[in-house]
């Protein structure tokens, strides 16, 4: 193993150690008890296979066979969630040809950082993930299952699906994708549209007709944001099938994969001999694997928040440090937009993820001995699916990259570490990542300009005040105040400043957008400005650094001046009703800190 990785694994497990043991327990004691169903009364167990056929009914009043609970984010509107129509079947059939069955168990929110991103649905957009990981448990509390399949992909949904699955960690637990659409409007000339239609040049139909090339058919956006870095993370994580991730949806592949992980699940059960649970799989090791995989392809900066979050639900405790330390040595193997002009397609006919693993396990960045669904060593995920008539098959990934420009070995990666940096100073403490931004953006020192509001920097733009070198304020977008929405409407206006040649970059309390992009962005700065946090205090005019390079934030005021500062009081009521933002006043208000990844599930007494 490299030094760095080991010292970090080593440093998480004994920061986690009371709270990782006492989770494990907790998942002991619900293991020996299963299967729960044989714990049911014939009333409960009578209403739980109700709606079964009569065989169905005969194989659930035995303890010797499976039944696997479908938890599906499925929805018409999302290209992401759409293919999911039809996976319970698909799911049913497979239980059926093992001699079990799989019931549809519940039904999760699909939000869509997409479509709401500017819009006030957005404010609800972390939450919808600790409403997504309650929907998991409400679909898992009837105690009915001996294992279960997780259906779901983007942003939200994955971390909420496994932190709610991890409260029943005791089972067994597949994740299973549904795969990209094809390609569309190269990612570049997306990104020209939008910069073009932020400076007037165009018109709304032009951008419209431009978003409909790129966002077109069913399946997963093909860039490099929260989805499918979700589905990346996961993988590496022993929790899909080896090679699932990125096999487009309708396909005879997809279709064999989704057989084939209802068909291990079964095995993995209680009744068909197995021992591990979802909590065996989810450990210190893992995690440490996953966070490695996002800085080696320059993943969601939402992860710094959600995996975090996820480690929490099974005991184990990341926090900043633990990212910043190993993005400084585990090299950059990637260059998916908006890290590069080629998608997660071109990613995947490269060698993909299996090509990823296989470099990474080469170097010694990556744990090999860990559990994954697939069976022990994370070996197994350097092979990739195919059929072979109608069986599906693995063989070993390409020994070179198919495409350098997308994905490279260790030989020749694109930078040497992973470009994800912890910035911290008077104005508190945030993560920037610079796997897009150029050397020369990555340190700005300029006037502070202030906003309270997303759409004042819109109104400022086109009024031609931010013609010059600025380090731009967003503040009171934090958790607290408003539901940390992403901020991905700003980027088009800050990168026609930064191409007219002036310096600038952003610092908020809220989120820029999972894929990030070329301006220099210091995120999740906390304290947020609603509790006083160094932000309230700033003041356009005051000149500010952010030095990525050197993890630098900073404003240029001394201590007393600071300190004698009074926060600035903001009228935040407008943002907390309408549009369902009345119900999620409970959850801003419980509400963690970024660095405890913005989750209301630890932060206090339960």
């Amino acid at each position: 193993m490299h030094p760095t990785v080991q010292k970090v694994t080593q440093r998480i497990v004994e920061r986690s150690r009371a709270s990782r043991q006492a989770y494990l327990e907790r998942m002991a004691r619900l293991k020996e008890t299963s299967p729960q169903r044989s714990r049911l009364s014939c009333g409960n167990l009578a209403h739980g296979f109700a709606a079964c056929s009569q065989g169905d009914k005969d194989t659930l009043r035995f303890m010797h066979r499976a039944n696997v609970a479908i938890v599906s984010a499925y929805n018409d509107m999302l290209s992401a969630h759409q293919p999911y129509e039809g996976f319970p079947d698909v799911i049913r059939q497979a239980a059926h040809g093992m001699g079990s069955v799989a019931q549809f168990a519940g039904g999760t929110p699909a939000m869509c950082d997409g479509v709401t991103q500017g819009q006030p649905g957005m404010e609800l957009s972390l939450f919808s993930r600790e409403t997504i990981a309650m929907s998991t448990a409400v679909a898992l509390s009837h105690n009915m299952f001996d294992a279960a399949l997780l259906l779901g992909i983007c942003d939200k949904i994955v971390p909420g699906l496994l932190i709610g699955g991890l409260s029943f960690g005791f089972l067994p637990m597949v994740l299973v994708p549904a795969g990209p659409m094809p390609s569309g409007l190269p990612n570049k000339e997306k990104q020209r549209i939008r910069q073009l239609y932020a400076e007037g040049k165009i018109g709304r139909d032009e951008l419209l007709e431009a978003e409909s090339r790129s966002y077109h058919s069913p399946g997963t956006c093909t860039f490099y944001g929260t989805a499918n870095s979700n589905q990346l993370l996961v993988e590496v994580m022993g929790l899909h099938l080896p090679g699932a991730a990125f096999v487009p949806p309708g396909t005879p592949l997809r279709e064999a994969l989704t057989r084939a992980a209802t068909e291990q699940v079964i095995r993995l059960s209680k009744p068909h001999g197995g021992t591990l649970g979802l909590a065996d799989m989810v450990n210190e090791k893992t995690l440490v694997n996953a966070l490695v995989a996002l800085l080696a392809t320059g993943g969601s900066t939402n992860h710094t928040l959600h995996w975090v979050a996820i480690a929490r639900a099974a005991g184990v405790i990341l926090n900043w440090d633990d990212f910043a330390e190993l993005s400084a040595v585990v090299p950059s193997l990637t260059r998916i937009y908006p890290n590069g002009d080629k998608d997660v397609n071109a990613f995947h006919e490269a060698g993909g993820t299996a090509f990823l693993i296989r470099q990474l396990l080469d170097g010694g960045y990556l744990h090999n001995d860990v559990e994954t669904v697939a069976g022990p060593g994370l070996e197994r995920y350097t092979q990739v699916p195919a059929l072979e008539g109608d069986a599906l098959v693995w063989t070993p990934v390409v020994a070179q990259s198919r495409d350098p420009e997308v994905l490279r070995g260790l030989d020749q990666p694109f930078a040497p570490d992973g470009g994800l940096k912890v910035l911290s100073g008077n104005l508190g403490r945030g993560v920037i990542k610079v796997s897009a931004v150029a050397p020369a953006h990555r340190r700005v020192r300029a006037p502070a300009v202030v906003f309270n509001d997303q759409d004042e920097l819109k109104a400022a733009f086109e009024a031609g005040e931010l013609n010059r070198d600025c380090v731009v304020v967003v503040r009171f977008q934090g958790p607290k105040a408003n539901g940390m929405p992403e901020l991905h409407k700003l980027t088009p206006y800050l990168g026609v400043l930064q191409d007219r040649g002036f310096q600038v970059g952003l610092v908020t309390d809220g989120r820029m957008s999972g894929a990030s992009g070329k301006v220099p962005a210091a995120i999740h700065v906390y304290p947020e400005a609603l509790e006083g946090g160094p932000l309230a205090k700033i003041r356009s005019g005051d000149w500010i650094t952010l030095d990525a390079e050197q993890g630098r934030l900073a404003v240029e005021l001394d201590e007393e001046t600071l300190a004698r500062r009074e926060p600035e009081k903001v009228d935040l009521s407008r943002y907390h009703h309408g549009f369902g933002r009345e119900l999620f006043g409970w959850l801003r208000r419980a509400v963690g800190s970024p660095e405890e990844g913005a989750s209301v599930f630890w932060n206090h007494d339960a």
